[in-house]
C-alpha cells in the first residue's frame, strides 16, 4: 500500500505541474491582451483548470498522509522482516563497543606519540 501511495503522489504531482503550466496568467501584461479570449469560452476552461489544480493538491496531501500511516516505524519493519528487538539491541550494543574501542585505541596512540616526543626532547637536552 505504501508503494501505491508513492506512485499516486508522483502521478498527482506530474498532473499538478501540467495543470499549472497550462493555466493562463491572471495578472501582468499578458492579462491585458487576454481579455478577448474570455468571451470565446476560455472562462470555463480556466474554471476547470483551477478546480483540477486544487483537486491535485488535495490528492498529494491525502496520499502523503496515507503513506505516513502505512510506512510504520523501523522497529515494526524489522519485526516483519524476522529481526527481533533483542537482535537490534545487540547490534546497537556492538556498534557502541566498537566505537569505544576505537576511541581507546586513538587515546593510546596519542599517548604513545606524546611519550615519543618527550623522549626525543630529553635526548636533545642531554647532547
Amino acid at each position: 500500500m505504501f508503494n501505491f501511495c508513492i506512485i499516486m503522489i508522483v502521478i498527482a504531482s506530474i498532473l499538478l505541474i501540467l495543470a499549472v503550466l497550462v493555466q493562463s496568467p491572471k495578472s501582468g501584461m499578458a492579462a491585458n491582451f487576454g481579455a478577448a479570449n474570455q468571451t470565446m469560452g476560455v472562462r470555463q476552461t480556466s474554471d476547470f483548470l483551477e478546480k483540477f489544480t486544487w483537486a491535485m493538491i488535495a490528492a498529494v496531501v491525502f496520499f502523503t498522509l496515507l503513506s505516513v500511516v502505512f510506512s510504520g516505524s523501523n522497529n515494526e519493519k524489522a519485526v516483519e522482516a524476522g529481526v527481533s528487538t533483542d537482535d537490534i539491541e545487540n547490534i546497537v550494543g556492538q556498534q557502541a563497543s566498537v566505537a569505544e574501542t576505537e576511541e581507546a585505541n586513538e587515546a593510546e596512540e596519542a599517548e604513545e606519540a606524546n611519550e615519543a616526543e618527550g623522549s626525543e626532547e630529553t635526548e636533545d637536552q642531554t647532547e
